[in-house]
């Protein structure tokens, strides 16, 4: 798809709380999306020499990573991910879905992976298997820990001294098990897995030479889109020459400039690790918040103390009116375009626009001050909206709440919303 001209103009005035509305949800789930993501591929240049290996094809490359099935692994990751975004400033919690402004424990991972958008962190992995996996979040003078041992499901903040505690029988919902960090890809498969999702028809694969790191041999996998109007310049994965396991990734953006994501082993192991490092008790004076007692929290603050009574009130405990919008809203998802220029439109839902919206559905005023300082104000056939940006996903959100995103720029965006008339 090669870029196209709009017919964007500047627009003054407030933004409609359909835009608002959809901003509530877009918005958080693009950043913890590249969040996860980054998380996800786990593997900052920290590559030395250039070690000599015997040749090897990108198909050959792509199978040796298919094929790896190593399940035990330890190392240190560095991470520095580089959106464009202003500094969050404590507004992670606001805009996370689920976070701590509305009460909830500060070892939430909702909240916490949202620190990951941004900045640079030093990360501890492990994994053994499929049911053991950890991630510590190293910071000066503390540690947040995510670890997955069997059933039990445990999040630590040492900074507040508050725990999240899930278990098989306690996150047997659909969304609890979403929430959770059970499912965060962490073994060598899964990670391989998410690195290989890049390559179809739209994409030039090739091996750009060696690399070593973390002290291990390395083939360098070079990924770029074929399509104009992405984004995304190049992606290039480290592949352990003799596992098969990516060690590095770097994702450096169309417009140039640093990399907006570098993440990559600085030690890596792949001896079993000890059967300890998946035990977790909660220190003395912990507050520990199990799951199903969150998403209670999630229900009643939902519902709030002046809700209307009525079928819904029958629902229950646990039942997050919020989470059932956004099912609601996700109905009406589809996918414009393909490869590398697809763009994901999301329907606000009938009456997103309305002047009638309850206050409930606006975003606290810091958030969305923070959501202007990103957006520039544009129209076309579409009608109007706003395009927030960063240096790799933007998203279109119209005054009537329709949005338009993807890793595209924004006359993408709005020649999308145009032609989807």
């Amino acid at each position: 798809m090669a870029p196209y001209e709009t017919d964007d103009s500047t627009m003054d005035g407030e933004a409609p709380s359909g835009r608002r509305k959809a901003a509530r949800y877009v918005v958080p789930f693009t950043v913890v999306g590249v969040a996860a993501a980054t998380i996800g591929l786990v593997p900052a240049l920290a590559d030395s020499g250039d070690p000599d290996l015997p040749k090897i094809s990108a198909q050959q490359l792509i199978e040796k990573m298919a094929k790896s099935d190593v399940q035990q692994l330890s190392g240190t990751v560095k991470i520095s991910t580089d959106l464009g975004l202003p500094s969050l400033g404590g507004l992670e919690s606001s805009l996370a879905p689920g976070g701590a402004a509305g009460g909830d424990s500060s070892a939430d991972p909702a909240s916490k992976l949202m620190e990951l958008a941004s900045g640079t962190h030093t990360l501890r992995v492990a994994a053994d298997g499929p049911d053991k996996q950890k991630l510590s979040v190293l910071d000066k003078a503390s540690e947040y820990s995510l670890i997955h041992n069997g059933d039990d499901v445990w999040a630590y903040d040492s900074a507040s001294n508050e725990a999240f505690h899930s278990t098989g029988a306690s996150a047997g919902s659909d969304d609890a098990q979403e929430e959770m960090p059970k499912d965060v890809p962490a073994t060598p498969q899964e990670l391989a897995d998410e690195a290989l999702k890049a390559v179809d028809d739209t994409t030039s694969v090739t091996v750009d030479g060696t690399a070593q790191v973390a002290g291990r041999d390395a083939y360098k996998l070079l990924i770029k889109p074929k399509q104009s109007g992405t984004t995304v310049g190049a992606i290039t994965v480290a592949v352990d020459a003799k596992t098969g396991v990516p060690l590095k990734f770097t994702l450096v953006p169309a417009s140039g400039g640093a990399a907006v994501v570098d993440a990559g082993f600085t030690e890596v192991s792949f001896a079993k690790p000890a059967a300890s490092t998946f035990d977790f008790s909660p220190p003395k004076g912990t507050k520990v918040t199990e799951g199903d007692e969150l998403e209670k929290r999630d229900h009643d603050s939902a519902k709030g103390p002046d809700a209307p009574k009525g079928p819904d009130a029958s629902k229950g405990a646990g039942h997050d009116e919020s989470r059932e919008d956004l099912g609601k809203d996700l109905d009406g998802l589809k996918t414009i375009g393909e490869g590398w220029t697809t763009i994901v439109r999301l329907d606000g839902g009938e009456g997103a626009g309305a002047a009638g919206d309850s206050s409930s559905d606006e975003l606290p005023a810091d958030a969305s001050r923070f959501l202007d300082s990103l957006g520039d104000k544009v129209s076309g056939k579409f009608g109007s909206g706003t395009v927030f940006s960063t240096r790799l996903v933007n998203a279109l959100i119209t005054d009537d709440g329709k949005v338009y995103a993807g890793a595209v720029t924004k006359d993408a965006l709005v020649k999308a919303a145009n032609a989807d008339q």
